[in-house]
Order: structure tokens, then sequence, then C-alpha cells
């Protein structure tokens, strides 16, 4: 743009740029994190064009176009970004499944209120139960019998002995 400029105030105006723009995209991509990277490369792009501009433009240099083609991470970043990721994936499922059992829990206290209405509603939850089980042909089922069922037949036969 202002050869003049490129030539007195830069000594090696094109390796300068060049080492600005590894500089400057160093710099950017580490405040992104690796799903930004890898999706929004013409944001990251842009973002470059315009720190580079800003730089260039005191030594007569225009940057006209920022293209980024292929990024090459650490080893050791890659792990970083990825131990990030996993963290973050386990998070959501922490909350996924608070949120699960807060409904769960709901759906148990309502219905504990409509089984506390009506006694019957609970002795018929039981057997239901108790059927769900029976399906299964290898299982024994122990049943609990009440004690109270069975004491005006326990008294009867007191009487008559």
């Amino acid at each position: 743009q202002d050869p003049l400029n490129a030539v007195v105030k830069v000594t090696n105006y094109s390796n300068s740029t060049r080492l600005l723009a590894m500089t400057t995209l160093r710099n950017i991509l580490g405040t992104r994190n690796l799903a930004e990277i890898l999706s929004d490369r013409e944001a990251i792009s842009h973002a470059m064009q315009t720190s580079l501009d800003v730089a260039t433009d005191p030594w007569g240099v225009k940057v006209e176009r920022v293209e980024i083609k292929d990024v090459s991470l650490p080893q050791q970043l890659q792990r970083a970004m990825a131990a990030e990721a996993e963290a973050s994936r386990e998070a959501r499922a922490k909350v996924i499944a608070a949120e699960g059992e807060m409904k769960a829990s709901r759906a148990l206290k309502e219905a504990s209120d409509v089984i506390n209405e009506s006694p019957a509603a609970l002795q018929l939850r039981y057997l239901q139960t108790l059927n769900n089980i029976s399906a299964e042909k290898n299982s024994t089922i122990i049943f609990p019998l009440p004690l109270d069922l069975l004491t005006p037949f326990y008294k009867s036969r007191t009487q008559v002995i």
C-alpha cells in the first residue's frame, strides 16, 4: 500500500508480516476452545485480518485476505482441550441426570398423594406389582400376609377348644 514506509520502517516487511500473522494466530487460537476452532474458521480469519491490519498499517502493508487452511496443535494442547471438552460433557450429563431425578421424585410424590387419598389404591398397586413379578415363571414370591387378617380366625379357634 505504501512502499516507502514498507522499506523504511521495517527491515523485511514480508517476513515481519508472516511472523506477526503466526503470533496473531497463536494468540487468537489460545482464547478459543476446540469446538470453536473447528467450527468458526471464518470468524477467526476475520479477527486475524482486523488485528493484522491494525499492526501492519504503520508499515505501509495492507493485509487483503486471511484464510486458515490447516491448524496443527501440539499434542499437549490437544490433550488439554480434549480434557476440557470431556469435563464439559460430564458436567452436562450430571445436570441432565439431576433434572431427571427431580422429575422422577415429583412424579413419585404425586403418586404417593393419590395413594394416600385411597388406602385401597395401595393394595391394588401392591397386587399389580405381584402380578408383574409373577409373569416371570422362574421366581419364587414370598407373599406377606398381615396378621390383622388372621386374627378373627385365630380367636374363633381358641374359643372352640
